[in-house]
């Protein structure tokens, strides 16, 4: 992992929030219309891809709203929907194992891409995390 990166992110955290805000918008916008319309190539039922679109609608706008409204104290947002994508991750996964057989290769390859995707900005906001809670100990 380059470590420039979480450097860079401490020094602007709340770039995270417009990343996450962002990644969920085109989370929302392929799982509601690509997905949904074109579902014989994937598999997922449509019941499914829209709540997981509704999911991913709540957090772009926590994520945006978060992005222009927080001016201190936005630690504890940027740990919750951290949280909230890696629970995302555990969803999807699970119904990746669910709808295993209804799924066709494509689905299989969209939905673990995503996890790959989500789970990386989680472990960024992690690591980023971790890196202002040493940098304000260290004061």
């Amino acid at each position: 992992m380059n470590y420039s990166i979480i450097k860079r992110f401490t020094l602007q955290p709340k770039t995270l929030f417009l990343i996450d805000g962002l990644g969920a918008l085109v989370t929302a916008f392929f799982l509601f219309v690509i997905l949904r319309t074109y579902n014989v190539y994937f598999g997922m039922p449509p019941n499914t891809l829209t709540y997981l679109s509704l999911i991913a609608i709540v957090f772009c706008l926590y994520s945006i709203t978060c992005y222009f409204f927080l001016k201190d104290n936005w630690r504890p947002f940027l740990r919750t929907i951290s949280i909230a994508n890696l629970l995302y991750c555990c969803l999807t996964m699970g119904l990746v194992t669910y709808y295993y057989s209804r799924l066709t290769t494509l689905g299989v390859t969209y939905f673990l891409a995503e996890i790959i995707v989500v789970f990386a900005l989680v472990f960024i906001e992690m690591k980023t995390l971790a890196a202002l809670g040493q940098k304000t100990r260290g004061r």
